[in-house]
């Protein structure tokens, strides 16, 4: 099998999208520069199927290396019959490699070894053919100084038979079908962990059996946290006795003296050997579903997050709100610099109102502010009602931005490195003010996991967790697009083809050369080479550049056409850009050339038509019920404004404007059956939803959307 047939197993387009595909990422193409610039070689191939033939061809690749290793050391063995080479070269299956590979395996001395130590295997040999009746007349034939009685010496040959029906690949795969079909999870608690607090939240796990093909990602995570944290105790189990009649079919073939010894081998092998064996591999397996379950949900709600609607470039003041310690207040230039800090004391225990009042008003009017910014955190709806208060000399809009992560970056190293001279606390509030502007720049110098937008991210596999998110990153970047005059070296090391050693040296080649005029400026950068160039170019824009194709998505290598098409046309290139009268009149077969076809060119007409639009949304305001500050004023029946601040598989949790965040139950989102809540509602996304529960003391809400 080629590789490219077994990518086709997983990924439905053609051989030759495939292949095409699988050559551009050999040539060090990234995933972003092919899925936009490489599209009539993919057959327009979006990222995430690239993605898929990326991973797929990875897989293939590890398992002809485990193949070959296999191979190898089964041949240094001198046990490997052509037979077998057969059945290893022709498997692309993991778990049938490694039990073809099992009896040749280096283990630890088992029962079976210490019985052909004492040279029992030829009776296990001759129990196996079930052509005797007398067996313990031939077993005593074995005894010695090791084996002393028939009893002794027909116990080993059971031990023998065991192992080799373990190793059967054949009743491995039957096993595991059993397994994968019928098995079943439970969960008891351990007695003397029943009344620890801690243990209360897993209390559902208690006593609790299900299917594992029906136990959801989110619950079969949670029961493995309440094990590892020592509160249950976990089982993975089918029928006893199917397994046993199942491997049974398969061993014995005839009724005589042997069979009840092969009957004791069969059991044993299977309580002993296949049955932990094969349950560990079942449940890793659900383990390993359920991550990339996870991930996915995880990796979904970052990409909806970075791609938040921005402000964009306008003067904002933040503000990080605070009781006792005061409110954080910092004013940004349009490009997100720091101009002025202060701290402000409009709430108890200070309530110093009326000169808070006039700070801000002040600032606003002398740094020119054109919008507020505040955390969502602690004193964020009571700051919201004080900055309501202020009678401001023109129109200001205010925000309430999350600051999740917004601690995490303040005492990070990007931190301190942007802002030497100034505390986590300012630091923490320049953050809530870009975020509002440009939440992609600003969430990027962030660990994705301090987020907190995902369920379950500390249980799953964290470096696949991590590559998945860094992918989703990669991805938002690159869809936007970056200004390299502005951007940070920690955004531009998403950029295709860059990374964070050439992010770096554009930023200092910047720094000592001024803002880039042209695209074609990036070959001086020290280090960065033409592959890294043709990668990343066509993702970086110029505003202002002398050739207006610079600050758009059209790729340099393709500028020679659009100036042809501007000629062909009697128009120079700025008289076609966002002409959509004069890009109709382009016929795209006309300009078709060995790079480019089709698809690339309709892509550089619409690009022509509005270049460099941000596919993001504009930031809207929204507002919380005035009445309902603290969940004490939250009553059953009233229907509220909220925002989508989490997703789960199980639901999405609304901020109501109160600490606590309600969840809407999938079953919750609309009247009919929902499958995927993402069908239904966005990170972010302005809602109405009516309380249906309140838990005071466990300060849970639950909430409907089917008002």
């Amino acid at each position: 099998m080629t590789n490219i047939d077994f990518i086709r197993q997983t990924v439905s387009t053609s051989a030759q999208n495939i292949q095409n595909t699988v050559q551009l990422l050999n040539e060090d193409c990234t995933i972003p520069f092919i899925s936009r610039y490489r599209k009539d070689k993919t057959g327009n191939l979006d990222e995430v199927v690239i993605e898929q033939i990326a991973k797929q061809n990875q897989a293939y690749d590890a398992i002809v290396k485990r193949k070959d290793a296999i191979l190898k050391s089964i041949s240094e063995q001198k046990a490997l019959t052509p037979e077998l080479e057969k059945k290893i070269s022709q498997s692309f299956d993991l778990n049938e490699l490694e039990d073809f590979y099992l009896p040749f395996k280096k283990k630890k001395k088992t029962r079976a070894d210490v019985a052909r130590e004492n040279g029992l295997e030829p009776l296990a040999k001759i129990i196996m053919a079930q052509n005797n009746d007398n067996i313990d007349l031939i077993s005593s034939k074995y005894l010695n100084e090791k084996v002393r009685n028939e009893d002794e010496a027909l116990q080993g040959a059971r031990d023998i038979i065991a192992e080799w029906i373990n190793e059967n690949s054949y009743v491995r795969k039957q096993m595991r079908r059993l397994f994968n079909r019928k098995s079943t999870i439970t969960t008891k608690v351990v007695k003397t962990k029943k009344d620890d607090d801690n243990a209360q939240k897993f209390n559902q796990y208690f006593d609790w059996s299900e299917p594992l093909t029906k136990a959801p990602s989110h619950r079969l995570l949670a029961m493995l946290r309440a094990e590892n944290e020592g509160f249950v105790k976990m089982k993975i189990e089918i029928e006893n006795e199917e397994a046993i009649d199942l491997i049974s079919e398969v061993v014995i073939k005839n009724n005589n003296d042997t069979t009840p010894h092969l009957q004791l081998a069969i059991e044993d092998s299977y309580k002993r050997l296949l049955a932990p064996a094969i349950s560990n591999e079942a449940l890793q397996e659900a383990k390993a579903k359920a991550d990339a379950n996870s991930i996915g949900v995880f990796a979904n709600n970052l990409g909806q997050l970075l791609l938040a609607p921005p402000l964009g470039e306008k003067r904002i003041l933040a503000i990080d709100p605070g009781f006792r310690s005061g409110c954080k207040i910092v004013c940004l230039d349009k490009k997100g610099d720091l101009l002025y800090n202060e701290t402000i004391f409009p709430h108890a225990p200070q309530k110093e109102e009326t000169m808070a009042m006039k700070k801000i008003r002040s600032m606003v009017n002398s740094y020119k502010i054109d919008a507020i910014s505040i955390g969502n955190g602690t004193a964020s709806r009571e700051t919201e009602f004080f900055i309501k208060k202020i009678a401001f000399d023109k129109p200001v809009q205010v925000f309430i931005v999350s600051e999740a992560g917004a601690s995490v970056y303040s005492a990070s190293k990007i931190a301190r490195e942007e802002f030497p001279n100034y505390d986590v606390t300012v630091r923490g509030a320049i953050s809530i003010g870009r975020r509002l502007s440009d939440p992609l720049a600003e969430l990027v110098k962030i660990d994705p996991k301090a987020i907190g937008v995902g369920q379950y991210q500390h249980d799953v596999d964290q470096g696949k967790l991590k590559e998945e998110l860094d992918t989703v990153v990669v991805r938002c970047v690159n869809s936007v697009g970056v200004n390299i005059n502005t951007a940070s070296k920690h955004l531009l090391g998403y950029v295709s083809g860059i990374g964070e050693k050439l992010a770096e040296n554009i930023v200092a080649y910047r720094s000592e050369n001024g803002p880039f005029e042209d695209r074609k400026q990036l070959k001086k950068v020290p280090r960065l080479g033409e592959k890294a160039y043709q990668q990343g170019v066509a993702f970086i824009r110029i505003s202002n550049a002398k050739n207006p194709l610079d600050n758009s998505a059209v790729h340099p290598e393709a500028y020679p056409i659009v100036e042809k098409m501007a000629k062909d046309l009697k128009l120079s290139v700025n008289d076609l850009i966002a002409n959509k009268e004069k890009t109709a009149l382009i016929k795209p077969e006309n300009y078709i050339t060995t790079e480019i076809g089709l698809l690339g060119l309709k892509d550089i007409i619409k690009e022509l038509e509005k270049p460099g639009l941000d596919p993001r949304k504009s930031a809207k305001i929204f507002e919380f019920d005035a009445h309902v500050k603290s969940i004490k004023d939250v009553k059953i029946g009233m229907v509220l404004p909220g925002i989508v601040n989490n997703i789960t598989n199980f639901g999405c949790f609304v901020d109501i404007g109160i600490k606590e965040s309600g969840l809407v139950h999938i079953s919750q989102l609309k009247a009919g059956f929902v499958s995927d809540v993402n069908e239904v509602v966005k990170l972010h996304q302005h809602v109405q939803v009516k309380v249906t529960e309140i838990d005071e003391e466990r300060k849970r809400i639950q909430l409907s959307m089917i008002l």
